[in-house]
């Protein structure tokens, strides 16, 4: 069946937070508690007391939408949960420049993910390591002895890999390669490696230390690419091509120097984190992930890269891991994200995976023209301006104005929105 539905929602910015709400709602046949999950955060206290101890409450971020995705030919909106100004109307914008071009193309791995078991104690690791591979077919089996469901799903333990480390002191690091199909899969790969932790004591005469799972998930990566016609890029001061060009000398400037890739990765994952906080996913896996990743070959670099073709049209590039899942953990558990999910419309965890990738991509693309055209402040401090007006008491009508005073002074600082809300006040 063809998917019909298109995510360019012309003026959506525009719209009224019920208008929205409203339209999502029809986007996604979203139920009235789906709606309300979306539009209410969906999380009360008592639901937070069964998530996490000591819990005292509920913290709230915005939740947003990004418009314009297209990817692998099929629509999405993009369900976002950030605090900072800016990035979902330039994502969406990004989008709708890649969407010109005809959207993102994008593919992952299977959802492999890395077990580890460290062995020390040992006369000679290399010797310890054959004797571990001698036995690979037992502990595989071992390892979806305890997994039947998932194994029962297509997935399971896929392989058995060694390394040496080499100390002091000197170790054996066994990785159990483990497909964990639509799940993000932490707890049934570190519970298969606690359990295969004795038959490697056997098999190696070594001890057994750590047990865990790695977020280094580099069997697990996600990959998306998009083009931008040249024109497409143009602004009121300058031709696309020039617009490309600085777009790849930009590009180049974080691929060489870790400085600029720190902050150019950050940008990347203010779409990332973004979209995984919303779908309930482990945030703080992926930014680990993703900045190993990015070190992998001993220098820190950018996740993307950025060329131009002979038409002069500007292609991007980005492939990082990207282990998330849309089953268990919070993604079943808190009524925000599954609704969030459902939103997206995502049937799998590797499509969300390469629809996140494609968010990545899009986010970098929204940062670099801004610092390689108009400044990457322009945009940003408008917004700023009227969260700072808020925070000195600003409400209704009385924001604007302060928030249009601050720009056209250029001076957006907290204390001038205090002075200022005093004397409009006073007017």
């Amino acid at each position: 069946m063809v998917d019909t539905k298109s995510s360019r929602l012309s003026g959506f910015y525009r719209l009224t937070l019920a208008e929205r709400a409203e339209t999502l709602a029809k986007w996604a046949a979203l139920s009235d508690e789906e709606r309300a999950a979306l539009t209410g955060g969906g999380l009360d206290a008592a639901q937070a007391d069964n998530m996490v101890e000591n819990a005292v409450g509920v913290f709230a971020l915005p939740l947003g939408v990004a418009t314009n995705f297209r990817v692998n030919d099929r629509d999405y909106l993009i369900p976002m949960a950030i605090e900072e100004p800016s990035v979902i109307a330039a994502l969406s914008n990004a989008a709708r420049l890649f969407r010109a071009g005809g959207g993102f193309t994008a593919d992952s791995d299977e959802p492999v993910m890395i077990g580890q078991i460290q062995v020390l104690d040992l006369e000679d690791p290399y010797t310890a390591g054959q004797a571990v591979l001698a036995h690979r077919d037992q502990l595989l089996a071992e390892a979806d002895s305890i997994s039947a469901s998932i194994v029962r799903y297509g997935g399971g333990a896929r392989d058995i890999e060694v390394r040496v480390i080499v100390g002091p002191p000197s170790m054996l690091i066994v990785h159990l390669l483990y497909d964990c199909r639509d799940a993000m899969g932490a707890n049934t790969v570190n519970t298969a490696v606690e359990h295969l932790g004795p038959h490697v004591e056997a098999i190696t005469g070594g001890r057994v230390n750590l047990r865990i799972l790695s977020n280094l998930a580099d069997q697990r990566k996600a990959r998306a690419h998009g083009v931008i016609p040249a024109g497409e890029l143009t602004t009121e001061t300058l031709q696309g091509h020039d617009v490309v060009h600085a777009i790849v000398e930009a590009g180049m400037f974080a691929a060489l120097d870790p400085y600029r890739a720190a902050t150019h990765n950050k940008g990347i994952m203010n779409g990332i984190d973004a979209v995984v906080i919303a779908t309930g996913n482990d945030w703080r896996a992926i930014e680990a992930g993703a900045h190993a990743y990015a070190a992998r070959n001993g220098v820190y670099t950018s996740l993307t890269h950025w060329w131009s073709d002979e038409e002069g049209n500007l292609h991007g590039r980005i492939e990082l891991p990207m282990a998330v899942g849309i089953v268990g953990g919070a993604t079943r558990v808190h009524p925000a994200a599954r609704a969030a999910l459902k939103l997206l419309g995502v049937q799998t965890a590797r499509e969300l995976a390469e629809v996140i990738a494609a968010v990545g991509l899009a986010q970098n693309l929204a940062a670099m023209r801004a610092l390689a055209t108009e400044g990457i402040q322009r945009g940003h401090m408008s917004l700023h301006a009227r969260q700072l007006a808020i925070a000195a008491g600003a409400s209704g009508e009385l924001i604007r104005r302060v928030v249009q005073t601050m720009i056209a002074e250029n001076n957006i600082r907290l204390e001038r929105a205090v002075e200022l809300v005093q004397q409009l006040q006073r007017s």
